[in-house]
């Protein structure tokens, strides 16, 4: 069994000895030493363009009375407080008031359907919800004979009931101003008792087979996640954090908890058709994603380039060309010559400017997380100027495990980089599985000793259920899922994740790609088509004006598909290649079960549905 643990020389270990108790106290730390700099941007308006800055003073005079209000209504340490919203400001601003209050966060996606978000809910214990609108309401309404241990509902947007089972925010915010007025340090003096193994949180995985489980990040996991982005000196105070990912999913919880440790300003929206525009509105200096929005947005740019003729795509690919070069020299840790900093400095002014001024013009960074990122379309973006490191995480490790570092030298296109310190990862030698162990893995999950003692050691090694490497430079690298890969009936294996993502990586008008052929003597897929990128292609082939459906049968886009493909299956083993495919006359989703909110393939989800369809291109075989 090989074994790794980060030993980065630049690392300030002092941030991470020092780390906070709770975040309670890392939130009270934050707003003590920086009371009157920007906290939070969002949206008052969704209509406007125009955003709203909080200082840390202003937004924690509101956490602080929606905390007191929370003891009011009986939540002690570690009970727990669920939510149920999209990503907005009152999502973050509640998640901070119950960690306050000595509870613990209870995510749920506001997509959950009523019957999951009951057995969250009675699973968890938790007595109190916050709900987003008046839909989220309803939804608890219908199930509250299923739900008798929550008490009271705090709705952000929708309306109080008669009854006063649920209360609005406004509501929940005078009632703890009042207990505040009678026991002014009815929040500090509960902060003051939350220590660093009391939970924090429940996070129920979205696991498409079976119930949800319940993972349980102590205080110490969430601290120690912003205290090791600090200590690695990857992101300042000056910085500016674009979020837009479900809070419900562990990546964006964490990515607050960086915000508190440091003291940067994040602008916060969720609306996900709006992230392109938002960011040019906001000018962020880094973002989190999942990898399908960095192909979507590669697709869109890469077609545009595709298009031009003449002068303007000599133009654009002579930019390309030293951009990638540039890339390289960066990627490798050296120092450009002086003739290529003169050509990059042009290629930037006539062209890669015009790209990186799509996403705001000030990016340094973006990370990529939640699922395999092609190595192309990740040098694609750094050819334009635009880094984007992948990292890797689970829910049961905090997210944060491994990732690539923005300076020259410290990242690998392709990899998920070195661990974080205190982090260690070992390769399982019998079977390639990534083990990991350190202060962000879980303490198990919530009332399932059973599932625990599956992925948990005795010596508190988490068993991932991902296959890895790593290379002599202690780079990480991730293969595919191990419950994924699968045998054809030849006796070889075959990893979808690494074929799926090497196609997207391809193929611009690609939204989703799945590799299947367990127990088949060869492998097929499931195609959809980017219905933005899709639809300005059938104009420039005389298809203007009919339906995604109608495109997507036509026999040009099955051409299409067909020549991407080959080209696919020229660079794969011959056991690994496509030899059939079916194109869906719809995309994948979010709200069909497709896809998870951080918009992760459902495999199993998705075979299932389409069982016939993948069924039909063996039947003749």
């Amino acid at each position: 069994m090989a074994s790794l643990s980060a030993q980065d020389e630049k690392v300030d270990w002092s941030v991470l000895q020092g780390r906070a108790a709770s975040v309670g106290a890392l939130l009270r730390n934050r707003v003590e030493a920086t009371p009157d700099k920007p906290a939070f941007q969002y949206f008052r308006d969704p209509s406007s363009a125009e955003l709203t800055t909080v200082t840390w003073a202003e937004a924690y005079d509101l956490i602080e009375a929606l905390a007191a209000g929370l003891i009011d209504l009986g939540i002690g340490l570690e009970d727990r407080v669920a939510l149920a919203s999209q990503t907005r400001y009152e999502w973050v601003i509640a998640d901070l008031a119950i960690v306050s209050a000595g509870g613990a966060t209870t995510t749920v996606y506001p997509t959950t359907i009523g019957e999951d978000v009951a057995y969250i809910l009675t699973d968890s214990g938790s007595s109190v919800v916050f709900a987003e609108d008046d839909a989220q309401v309803a939804k608890l309404a219908e199930r509250r004979t299923e739900i008798p241990g929550v008490r009271h509902v705090v709705t952000f947007t929708g309306s109080a009931s008669e009854d006063g089972w649920v209360m609005t925010l406004a509501d929940l915010e005078s009632r703890g101003r009042a207990a505040l007025e009678a026991q002014p340090s009815l929040v500090r003096d509960r902060v003051d008792e939350i220590k660093s193994e009391h939970l924090a949180t429940l996070i129920y995985t979205s696991g498409t087979t079976g119930r949800p489980k319940g993972v349980r990040l102590v205080q110490d996991s969430v601290v120690y996640e912003g205290a090791v982005i600090e200590a690695g000196g990857m992101i300042g105070p000056d910085d500016l954090q674009f979020l837009w990912l479900p809070l419900s999913h562990v990546f964006g919880k964490m990515l607050v908890a960086t915000a508190l440790q440091i003291g940067f300003p994040t602008a916060v929206d969720g609306r996900i058709d709006r992230i392109v525009d938002n960011m040019a509105i906001v000018r962020p200096t880094f973002m989190a994603g999942p990898p399908r929005i960095f192909e979507k947005a590669h697709g869109r740019i890469a077609t545009m380039f595709a298009a031009e003729t003449g002068i303007k795509k000599a133009l654009i690919d002579w930019a390309l060309g030293v951009g990638a070069q540039m890339r390289d020299v960066r990627e490798r840790g050296e120092s450009p010559s002086p003739l290529l900093s003169v050509q990059h400095a042009l290629a930037t002014r006539l062209v890669l400017g015009k790209v990186q001024e799509r996403f705001g013009g000030r990016v340094r960074f973006m990370i990529s997380g939640s699922a395999p990122l092609d190595a192309d379309v990740a040098k694609w973006f750094g050819a334009v100027g635009l880094l984007v490191l992948e990292g890797y995480g689970l829910t049961e490790s905090s997210s944060g495990t491994t990732v690539n570092r923005s300076e020259p030298g410290a990242y690998v296109y392709g990899s998920v980089g070195w661990p974080l310190p205190e982090t260690e990862v070992r390769i399982a030698d019998e079977d390639g599985e990534i083990l990991i162990k350190g202060p962000g893995v879980m303490r198990g999950y919530h009332n399932n000793p059973e599932a625990t003692a599956e992925v948990l050691t005795e010596d508190g090694w988490f068993r991932t259920g991902d296959i890895g490497r790593i290379d002599e430079r202690g780079f990480v690298y991730v293969t595919d899922r191990k419950k994924d890969v699968f045998k054809t009936s030849g006796g070889k294996y075959i990893a979808p994740a690494a074929i799926e993502a090497k196609f997207k990586g391809m193929f611009p008008y690609l939204s989703q790609f799945v590799v299947h052929g367990a127990g088949h003597h060869y492998a097929t897929a499931l195609v959809t088509l980017d219905p933005d990128a899709i639809t300005a292609w059938a104009a420039a082939q005389g298809l203007a004006g009919r339906s995604y459906s109608e495109i997507v049968s036509s026999p040009e886009a099955h051409a299409l598909v067909q020549g991407a493909i080959d080209e696919l299956n020229a660079g794969l083993n011959r056991w690994e290649t496509i030899k059939k495919f079916t194109i869906l006359d719809h995309d994948l989703t979010i709200e069909e079960g497709d896809l998870t909110p951080s918009m992760k393939l459902r495999r199993k989800a998705v075979t299932d549905k389409y069982r016939h369809e993948l069924d039909a291109m063996y039947e003749e075989a």
